[in-house]
């Protein structure tokens, strides 16, 4: 199965900036219609006006709500509903993580996390599938930390490699009924997902060694849309990506997991 974007509708989420806004920056030239949805009406505006300068024809719907509540997903779903809108494709990129242990977490955003990194995606993919057109595809923005299990962005990693798991089941599942399901893995991005994701006065993530990883947002949609042309499960965008995420998935526990105790009581993740 593989799923052609031209021409399409997209709904995003998390779509009022990094990943999200890139999604709707680069589906905008040839798409019909976009949805976009986050909690920033103003960051959303902003968004819409970058793609209608692409594209003055584009039909765009703005939703400002947060998908973590239950609240949030009604109303989307809702006003997707009461609109003409009706996808061919649905992205979902909204998430969060946290810098930091778990024993010393904030409860709250230990829940948070789960809620719209796990909770929010499923119900949200789930609630989708009556609405997506056919051919159909839903794409599923995951991430490298999937593939490790991390010290001090234990529930980030935990959760993303949910996403994963839940993506290349999905993809079985869809095929018979022309839905193409992508899940994207990137490394680090420069977004502003470290904002969010550092604790008040906490120590952001030590950026030693990324520089091999890095790679900019342009480039993990482009390949991120490029697979989901061809069919692909899951993507690792960029070299260092891909060749990191064979290494993890290859590395047997053993000799992984002294290595993420050293780097964790230096103090970096």
């Amino acid at each position: 199965m593989n799923f052609h974007p031209h021409h399409c509708c997209a709904l995003i989420t998390g779509a009022s900036s990094g990943l999200g806004a890139e999604f709707a920056r680069q589906l905008a030239p040839t798409a019909q219609a976009l949805f976009l949805t986050g909690r920033r009406a103003e960051a959303l505006e902003s968004v819409k006006a970058q793609c209608l300068a692409l594209n003055p024809s584009l039909n765009i719907h703005l939703c400002a709500c947060d998908i973590a509540t239950d609240e949030g997903r009604g109303l989307l779903l809702e006003t997707i509903r009461h609109s003409t809108f009706r996808p061919h494709l649905w992205i979902n990129n909204a998430g969060m993580g946290d810098y930091g242990t778990v024993a010393t977490a904030d409860p709250a955003k230990l829940r948070a996390q789960i809620d719209l990194n796990i909770t929010a995606l499923v119900l949200l993919t789930h609630a989708s599938l009556p609405l997506l057109q056919r051919p159909g595809g839903i794409v599923n923005v995951s991430s490298l930390a999937s593939t490790l299990p991390l010290p001090a962005m234990a529930v980030y990693a935990a959760s993303k490699a949910f996403v994963t798991s839940f993506s290349e089941a999905l993809a079985v599942e869809l095929a018979p009924a022309h839905i193409t399901v992508t899940c994207v893995c990137p490394g680090p991005t420069p977004t502003s997902f470290s904002q969010t994701a550092r604790r008040p006065q906490g120590e952001d993530t030590d950026r030693g060694g990324q520089d091999f990883l890095r790679i900019p947002p342009a480039q993990v949609v482009s390949e991120a849309l490029a697979a989901l042309r061809a069919g692909r499960a899951c993507v690792y965008p960029g070299v260092g990506v891909s060749l990191a995420a064979r290494l993890f998935h290859h590395l047997p526990r053993f000799l992984l997991r002294p290595l993420l105790r050293q780097r964790f009581a230096k103090g970096t993740i």
